[in-house]
């Protein structure tokens, strides 16, 4: 998992926001998700996938600024507020658990 900065259109404002990306193989694709957002894309290589990523966040926060619905769906996706600026969730921890599935 890394962590990709963006800077977020904000009316006549920009500031920046770094989120946790995580980018997986899938085949011969690759795909990068952010729970912060709760988005995906792909790509044919790890470089494409984060490119595309990149190009999707932009839309995503366009598109919630233009309806308006910014502040609401950033509060429930988990982010909060502090000093005039979104910040995303921060991922405290992640691991991988062995689980038996009955077969």
């Amino acid at each position: 998992m890394t962590c990709l900065a963006y800077t977020i259109p904000n009316m006549n404002l920009e500031y920046q926001i770094s989120i946790p990306v995580t980018v997986l193989q899938e085949g011969k694709r690759f795909v990068a998700y952010s729970p912060a957002l709760d988005i995906s894309t792909a790509g044919k290589t790890t470089k494409e996938a984060k490119k595309r990523f990149g190009e999707l966040v932009q839309i995503f926060f366009e598109e919630v600024h233009e309806m308006g619905t910014t502040d609401a769906v950033l509060k429930n996706l988990g982010w909060v507020k502090f000093k005039r600026e979104w910040q995303p969730p921060r991922l405290v921890s992640q691991q991988t658990n062995r689980i038996k599935i009955p077969a």
